[in-house]
């Protein structure tokens, strides 16, 4: 079917329906109002978090939600929405800011075991 309108005026794809600009998701922002949300984060949801849709929240928001019922790496939540990290930080930045998320992040190189450890762990399961 054509488009009645010149193709430089179509905002939309007649399968998939108006196309919403990431920035509109998160209202202008690109940067959380709270955490960091590395890439390898551990999110999952609170005891606070609503089951069925939050109230005042978008449904990008409210994905995540359901998403993150048992914990999920930023990264993939990214991938499961289909949408650009940026944004998705943005948003977890909201949902945390209501204390509807917990983020786990990942332990710096510094507090993790010296090679030597893990070495001797080798070793130790070799010898069993």
């Amino acid at each position: 079917m054509a488009s009645q309108y010149p193709p430089e005026n179509v905002w939309l794809d007649e399968d998939a329906g108006p196309v919403v600009r990431p920035y509109a998701m998160t209202r202008g922002r690109t940067r959380p109002a709270t955490g960091q949300f590395d890439l390898i984060a551990l999110i999952s949801t609170t005891s606070a978090a609503p089951s069925a849709a939050a109230v005042g929240f978008g449904p990008e928001h409210v994905a995540i939600i359901r998403i993150c019922r048992s914990p999920v790496s930023v990264a993939e939540i990214a991938a499961h929405l289909d949408l650009p990290l940026g944004t998705v930080r943005v948003l977890l930045g909201d949902l945390l800011d209501d204390g509807l998320i917990v983020a786990r992040e990942p332990q710096p190189m510094a507090q993790l075991p010296s090679d030597d450890v893990f070495e001797a762990v080798i070793h130790g399961l070799r010898a069993l």
